[in-house]
């Protein structure tokens, strides 16, 4: 892999990561409600699924799935049930005007389990993640040269753009808090991002590979 070779992987991540969709809605939202210090933790989660499943494209899955498509529509339909859950969960969520203690409060009861889990599911619930890898980080590897040490080091440069968004994407959360602070405000943020999650749902559902 050349130095070129590498910056256009750069470039070209740079740009897939910072499109939003539920990775980034889901930090966002938990640095909304309860801080910045829980959402690292749901971050945790994204990126350890995120990690996970483009080592298992690069095991070979992603070809098993393109190989069989009713293996794939199964994960995918699985993950957008999981998606609109979160989404009518979030819509259906009680909301109440929050004062500075009761803002801290909601952070501390805020679980890192579930936060983790949360982070964790919503970055596996979409099987075109290890198809996206299956085919994106094999133009950037030279096939002359020994692949493994070529994949580390594309798969590390994902990590640390990836995670450079979900701080974006975190502190923005983190600069709505204030305004969420009255129940109103709350209630629509709520059904704005239940309702985002349940279009990535549909969209999930419906689109095929």
């Amino acid at each position: 892999m050349t130095l070129s070779t590498w910056w256009l992987f750069v470039l070209m991540t740079f740009v897939v990561s910072a499109t939003p969709g539920p990775n980034m809605l889901l930090v966002m939202s938990s640095s909304a409600r309860f801080g910045l210090r829980p959402a690292v933790i749901t971050m945790g989660g994204c990126m350890t699924a995120l990690m996970a499943m483009m080592g298992i494209s690069a095991a070979g899955l992603g070809a098993l799935l393109h190989t069989f498509p009713m293996v794939f529509d199964a994960l995918r339909l699985a993950g957008a049930a999981y998606l609109a859950y979160l989404g009518v969960k979030s819509w259906r969520a009680p909301v109440q005007d929050m004062t500075e203690e009761s803002a801290v409060l909601a952070a501390a009861e805020a679980q890192p389990a579930v936060l983790f889990r949360q982070g964790f599911l919503v970055a596996a619930s979409n099987p075109k993640a290890i198809l996206f890898a299956a085919a994106f980080f094999p133009q950037f590897i030279n096939p002359q040269q020994a692949q493994l040490p070529q994949f580390g080091i594309l798969l590390a440069t994902f990590a640390v753009i990836e995670i450079s968004w979900y701080f974006v994407y975190a502190i923005s959360g983190k600069q709505l808090s204030t305004y969420l602070r009255r129940a109103s405000v709350m209630r629509v943020f709520n059904r704005l991002t239940g309702g985002v999650f349940v279009g990535f749902a549909a969209i999930m559902a419906t689109v095929r590979e």
